[in-house]
């Protein structure tokens, strides 16, 4: 397990990477047409930081709890996405993984296997909600690089 808690706690500096040198303007730039904007995609992945944690906090101490969904445009649409500042965005993401890794590093390998039940993907081991999270960070940054690549054009 000690690979994927290391890819976990990767994901923030990935982030930052690929944030690196973009001005507000083109954070908030929309080069491709119905697509989110890079300050949106950061304020996305700040927003199901802490809910993914909640997820694998209760898959830890809870026998197999129910887990909600979110909708990701609901949030985009009512969660002033467009107000939200970038670094304190990546401070938080970065916080909670911290957090996170540490309480995963304290755990036994069969506790990467206990589940919780999610209300539209249903049971869902630990392990599979941290490679969850591990990828979406990766998934979202190859989103902000086709954004810069067209914001280059």
């Amino acid at each position: 397990m000690d690979s994927l808690i290391d890819a976990y706690l990767s994901g923030p500096r990935l982030l930052r990477d690929a944030l690196h040198g973009m001005t507000d303007e083109q954070i908030d730039a929309a080069p491709i047409p119905g697509k989110w904007t890079t300050r949106q995609v950061v304020c996305h992945i700040a927003d199901f930081e802490p809910i993914y944690a909640d997820r694998m906090k209760r898959v830890i101490a809870e026998e197999n709890p129910t887990m909600f969904g979110g909708d990701p445009d609901l949030f985009a649409a009512r969660l002033a996405y467009d107000a939200r500042d970038i670094e304190g965005e990546l401070q938080m993401i970065e916080t909670v993984r911290r957090h996170m890794a540490r309480i995963l590093k304290t755990l036994k390998p069969e506790d990467f296997q206990r589940k919780g039940i999610h209300s539209e993907r249903g049971p869902l081991t630990l392990e599979e909600l941290l490679t969850g999270i591990s990828k979406h960070i990766p998934h979202h940054v190859r989103f902000i690089e086709e954004k810069r690549s067209a914001l280059a054009k």
